[in-house]
């Protein structure tokens, strides 16, 4: 195969990005090279707004040939959160004739060697985004995210997230180097000498079983990791989430061919409404790596059954936060107020639980009663998303009725202190969009556990009257160890209290922010920076992203000769 790019041209293009990566994530101090603004796109290639919004329009209703061996049939019928239907149609794969040819061009990919294989990957990432506009779209109309937020999320945050990976790969395979001269003295005899080669290699073919709410996002991480490391990668696309890791594959293969490799080190598993073809997937001998976003349930089946492969997870968890005392009362309600609203809480990362003494708290405000602390929240709540056009912006729409069954059901839970109501998106009368639901719960009542202590993913919250700042400490380790946790929040100005929730998420392994009143909220992260779950607790086997999180998709294997 015939390369258009070479190696030492895509060097020259990716190597000082893939360098200020390194740093970043040695330094954990901010860095993109992904603007996160729509206006800084249109230029040297990147499609822009209107652009982006055309090349969208132009996929509706189409068929997506991704030139993949093994196609016996078309698949598609993804539905809008929007209320429109997509109508794209997608290779469905005969897995006896791809998987063969996946593994067919491994070799050279793996000769290539770790610098090559992340700057193919960085070329990927780099077409991927000039053509965020697009993909923007695609994860609007697959995810139900509002537009800014598919933009940025799905965009500049997820390309981060997948160039935070092919770092993390590139350091653990040149941690050892690839030849080294070994001699060891015998005393009056000639030493022993030997020469040694060490050649990271991939462990097979990887599969990404992506989620319906982020599928770049939570898809890009594993994707590049398991390209970067040279294994090949089937991607198995949520059924109603299939168009942007399309995408994604079409351009990874694109490049592929270009820079001489065979494309069919990528491809896509994409499957009828119902089908259910991850478990068969998920147990083929060929599929060595898998990386999965998802329930509880089917993350729990990968890892007892899939015991041929390496299998990364991310599962449901209940997110807590302990509120104690605050020196911005403020500041603390409406953070709290973004984070319980933000894509109707369809994020593994909103809070679920709030865990507040039932004497009240104190704050710069004077004391708060339970009830007070709850209805100040409400109110804040209603106050961020009083004006409906704001409200649509935050909200997105409701991913699919599973979600709305929940929050429908939540305001049978308890007393009810903000009632969840129904707004209009006139730009699309099709959607369903819902405001947050908080029901106050008695943490004390064993009635009330079977709620707060189980995942009620969407816009649902629970306020917990503890009796408390310990009982809410002890609640939290309880919660996080049985259930695991994404993420844990904080309020409070007492030093001890502060060193007792930190003390609970250390020993069970969970991501803590303390005192959030400003601009950063307890569901985001930060690529480069921020560890997205820890790996550590019933949420995720896995963090993203570490060294832990790709060292396993590769082993090194030695050779040693006399010297």
């Amino acid at each position: 195969m015939t390369a258009a790019l070479s190696a030492h041209e895509l060097i020259a293009r990716h190597r000082s990005t893939l360098d200020q990566a390194l740093e970043a994530i040695r330094t954990r101090a901010y860095w993109s090279p992904h603007p996160e603004h729509p206006k800084a796109y249109g230029e040297n290639g990147s499609l822009d707004a209107a652009a982006g919004k055309a090349a969208f329009d132009a996929l509706l209703g189409s068929r997506l040939d991704l030139g993949q061996p093994g196609t016996d049939d078309w698949v598609g019928g993804e539905t809008s959160p929007y209320g429109i239907e997509l109508g794209v149609t997608y290779p469905h794969a005969d897995l006896d004739v791809l998987l063969p040819a996946m593994k067919a061009g491994q070799r050279a990919w793996r000769d290539a060697g770790a610098e090559q294989r992340a700057v193919v990957c960085l070329e990927i990432l780099k077409r991927v985004s000039d053509r965020t506009h697009e993909f923007a779209h695609a994860v609007m109309h697959t995810s139900g995210q509002a537009f800014m937020m598919a933009f940025q999320a799905g965009g500049p945050h997820a390309q981060d997230r997948g160039l935070e990976a092919v770092a993390y790969a590139y350091v653990e395979q040149v941690r050892t180097p690839d030849n080294a001269e070994w001699s060891k003295p015998q005393g009056k005899r000639d030493p022993l000498a030997m020469t040694k080669q060490f050649t990271p290699v991939p462990r097979g073919i990887g599969l990404v079983i992506g989620c319906n709410t982020f599928p770049t996002w939570n898809g890009y991480p594993g994707l590049f990791a398991s390209l970067a490391t040279g294994n090949a990668v089937l991607v198995k696309p949520h059924p109603r989430a299939v168009l942007p890791l399309a995408l994604t594959v079409q351009i990874a293969r694109e490049v592929l061919a270009e820079t001489g490799f065979d494309p069919n080190l990528i491809a896509l598993a994409a499957e009828n409404p119902g089908e259910g073809i991850a478990k068969t997937l998920a147990l083929r001998p060929e599929i060595r790596i898998i990386d999965y976003t998802g329930s509880t349930e089917f993350g729990d089946w990968l890892e007892a059954n899939a015991r041929q492969a390496q299998v990364y997870t991310e599962k449901a968890g209940v997110n807590t936060v302990v509120l104690h005392s605050t020196s911005d009362y403020k500041g603390m309600l409406s953070n709290l107020a973004f984070s319980l609203s933000l894509y109707s809480g369809q994020m593994c990362t909103t809070p679920q639980n709030l865990l507040v003494p039932r004497e009240g708290i104190s704050t710069d405000q004077g004391p708060k009663s339970y009830d007070e602390v709850v209805a100040d929240l409400a109110q804040s709540v209603d106050g961020l998303l009083g004006d409906d056009a704001r409200a649509n912006a935050l909200l997105g729409a409701i991913v699919n009725p599973d979600v709305k069954a929940r929050l429908e059901a939540a305001s049978g839970l308890g007393e009810v202190a903000l009632a969840s109501r129904e707004i209009a998106n006139p730009d699309f009368p099709g959607a369903v969009v819902r405001t947050p639901v908080i029901v106050k719960l008695d943490g004390a009542k064993p009635d009330a556990e079977a709620a707060y202590m189980s995942e009620c993913f969407g816009p649902v919250s629970f306020a917990v009257a503890v009796d408390s700042a310990a009982d809410a400490t002890e609640l939290l380790r309880r919660t996080v160890r049985e259930k695991g946790a994404m993420t844990v929040g904080a309020y409070t100005t007492d030093p001890e209290v502060e060193q007792a929730v930190q003390e609970v998420c250390l020993e069970e392994a969970a991501q803590l922010s303390l005192n959030l009143t400003g601009g950063v909220y307890v569901n985001q992260t930060a690529a480069f920076s921020d560890f997205h779950g820890s790996g550590g607790n019933p949420a995720a086997s896995a963090a993203l992203c570490d060294g832990a999180f790709v060292a396993n998709r590769f082993r090194v294997v030695e050779v040693r000769r006399d010297a």
